[in-house]
């Protein structure tokens, strides 16, 4: 009889990769490819509630969009400060400190209570959203209602994001994509139940929308926590330990790295709205066909994002190791392999712009005014890979001010400033509409990539002299 070795329960699988066994760009696609889908699958829940409250009414389709709008801009970017957890967990597990991860999940708690009331109260009050909005009142209730209903989900939400920032940062992001998936396929039942109203409970039209999602969220919170705290391979984690009190210091370091990330977040969603809002004065058939635009850009955003994450997280395990050189080595194949991925996106999108246009309306003028478009989202999909990927390697080694000022003075200044110039005046010749707006976000787009990438150079190059030292 062959008896079975069992490790110990304080034996964790999770290990810092061998160089001379496993390739980075190897292991740089085998972190990302989850992340991809699991991203991947958040979008479409966004497709299924525009689809869904499509077959309701004109007024709850235009609720879903203005109220997600609103409820995404606030969640993300106030969440956006939980982007520092992948990078401080990954340089803990890169040290083999396992038991302080679980210290450091518990004071992204305390953080997360503050972030979380402050959500909770923006979303209970969003008067200078719906200000700007300007909508009818039929409207403006459903928007109300959607929002008030999605405060319920906000902590399932935040703990599900913490899930998201261990699991990233020990490199395990597999179970993330698991449990965005089911949720996914409790969506469209959730979405039914709710919005339409069966098995005896009430229609709610479009914030039906809001209490499927928040249902869905406490779900799978519930699930990957439960799955998580009671897996004998992450006890060496301590996450089941009491919950540490706030530490002044981590919490410090904490807010150090995550603010910054937040604001970096805030200046580049908010530079892409201002934009469409600005397109939207030359009239329908040009905002349109600049949303049209817009949501490829978005799409191909992702898979670059993907393998950002994936390069922040393998450096900061590998700078939590002491080894600098590798970190740099990621870091640099993760540019190589976003650009290589970048250029077959660009490739597709210039070539087939006019039958891309066509799968998004039938409408000749929105098609002919897309496909121009799209060609340029070729050009600003290639600084979109190599910023994405730059600046989430920057974040493994724990580095975001210098980069969030760089963002907020180009894609401001030069981005949207140059929009309005190029696209709306005569300043620098004739006005161009809304390519205008796309080529100065062109523009803007590769400088904060060029200066990202020359900024991860310089600091890739400082941990290598002071670790010689």
């Amino acid at each position: 009889m062959r008896i079975v070795r069992r490790r110990p329960p304080d034996a964790l699988a999770i290990k810092l990769p061998d160089m001379k066994t496993l390739s980075p760009t190897g292991e740089l696609i085998r972190l990302a490819w989850p992340v991809y889908v699991a991203q991947i699958a958040m979008m479409a829940n966004g497709v299924i509630d525009t689809v869904m409250a499509g077959r309701l009414s004109v007024i709850d389709l235009a609720a879903v969009g203005i109220a997600s709008s609103i409820q995404v801009t606030i969640l993300m970017s106030l969440m956006g400060v939980l982007l520092a957890l992948p990078s401080l967990v990954a340089h803990i597990h890169g040290a083999g400190r396992h038991a302080e991860v679980g210290r450091e999940i518990h004071q992204s708690i305390w953080v997360s209570l503050v972030l979380g009331a402050i959500v909770v109260l923006l979303l209970h009050n969003p008067e200078p959203f719906l200000a700007i909005s300007d909508l009818q009142p039929a409207v403006e209730t459903k928007v109300r209602a959607y929002l008030d209903a999605s405060v319920w989900g906000v902590p399932a939400v935040i703990a599900f994001r913490i899930y998201f920032g261990l699991f990233t940062g020990i490199g395990r992001p597999r179970s993330v994509m698991v449990f965005n998936l089911a949720a996914l396929v409790l969506k469209l039942p959730l979405n039914a139940v709710f919005m339409y109203g069966l098995f005896d409970v009430p229609a709610l039209g479009a914030s039906g929308c809001a209490v499927a999602t928040s249902i869905d969220s406490w779900l799978i919170a519930l699930a990957a926590w439960g799955w998580c705290l009671n897996n004998p391979r992450y006890a060496p984690f301590q996450l089941r330990a009491p919950i540490a009190p706030p530490d002044r210091v981590a919490i410090t370091a904490f807010l150090k790295l995550g603010v910054p990330i937040a604001l970096t977040f805030i200046a580049d969603v908010t530079a892409f709205t201002f934009m469409a809002l600005f397109i939207a004065r030359l009239g329908p058939v040009a905002s349109a066909a600049h949303q049209i635009a817009a949501s490829l850009a978005v799409f191909a955003f992702i898979l670059p994002l993907s393998i950002g994450n994936a390069a922040a997280i393998l450096a900061g395990q590998a700078l939590g190791a002491g080894q600098p050189n590798r970190a740099r080595q990621i870091c640099w194949r993760g540019i190589g392999l976003g650009m290589t991925f970048g250029v077959i996106v660009s490739l597709v999108l210039w070539s087939g712009a006019g039958w891309i246009a066509a799968l998004y309306t039938t409408d000749s003028r929105v098609q002919a005014m897309a496909v121009p478009l799209i060609v340029l989202v070729g050009y600003y999909h290639l600084a979109d890979a190599l910023q994405a990927v730059a600046v989430n390697a920057l974040r493994g080694y724990k580095r975001s001010a210098i980069p969030m000022l760089i963002y907020t003075t180009c894609l401001w200044g030069i981005g949207l400033g140059g929009g309005v110039l190029l696209g709306l005046t005569d300043r620098l010749g004739p006005a161009r509409g809304a390519p205008g707006f796309w080529l100065a976000g062109i523009v803007s787009l590769g400088l904060v990539g060029g200066l990202v990438a020359l900024y991860l150079d310089r600091v890739s190059r400082a941990a290598l002299v002071a670790e010689a030292a």
